[in-house]
């Protein structure tokens, strides 16, 4: 692992920390059960969602580059990020390591040299 994929580990954790702190400063620990936070996640990729769904393709792509419609769609990854953070912190997963995990699953079901250039889906085997 490099010294950025480490720092990128603190940051994570240092953000979880945060919302952590955020939710005890507030007495809102009450409110976040894996149900009303996984809810939430949805939500906000609900609002995601509806930031790109009329665009074409090649609009979604160039998005940033539209101030008013890029700051949308960076606060609403803001908000899934923060929803995904926070549940997985209540649920004791380590959010880093689930994703390595699964990144790891895809690279066995789906190897590069066997499926470049490839959107089909892989059977379960």
């Amino acid at each position: 692992m490099s010294r950025s994929d480490d720092r990128n580990l603190e940051t994570v954790a240092a953000l979880a920390d945060q919302l952590r702190r955020f939710a005890q400063d507030r007495e809102w620990q009450q409110f976040h059960t894996p149900k009303n936070l996984a809810m939430a996640l949805a939500g906000e990729v609900g609002e995601l969602l509806a930031e790109l769904q009329w665009l074409t393709p090649e609009e979604s792509i160039r998005l940033m580059a539209d101030p008013e419609l890029g700051g949308r769609v960076r606060a609403e990854i803001g908000d899934v990020m923060i929803y995904l953070t926070r549940l997985a912190d209540v649920l004791g997963i380590d959010l880093v390591r689930a994703a390595e995990d699964k990144l790891a699953e895809a690279g066995r079901r789906y190897p590069a040299d066997r499926v470049r250039g490839s959107a089909a889906k892989a059977s379960e085997s």
